[in-house]
């Protein structure tokens, strides 16, 4: 399972806002959206996001566990 709670974190750290980050990384409304839901996007939304905050994947996202298995 895939969580963006870190990137989140990340933005509060920052003091910054989704649609500001958004408009730094160019990226469609849908796609954070999805980062919402904690639902897969493309590695290039990721790579421009960590771009845009001069930050590592690790700041971004992490994997966990699958909860049904």
């Amino acid at each position: 399972m895939i969580s963006y709670k870190r990137l989140w974190v990340t933005l509060a750290e920052r003091e910054m806002k989704r649609m500001e980050l958004l408009e730094k990384a160019k990226f469609s409304r849908a796609t954070l959206a999805k980062l919402g839901k904690n639902e897969y996007v493309a590695l290039k939304v990721l790579e421009d996001i960590c771009l845009a905050l001069d930050c590592g994947i690790g700041d971004v996202m992490e994997v966990l566990p699958n909860p049904t298995e």
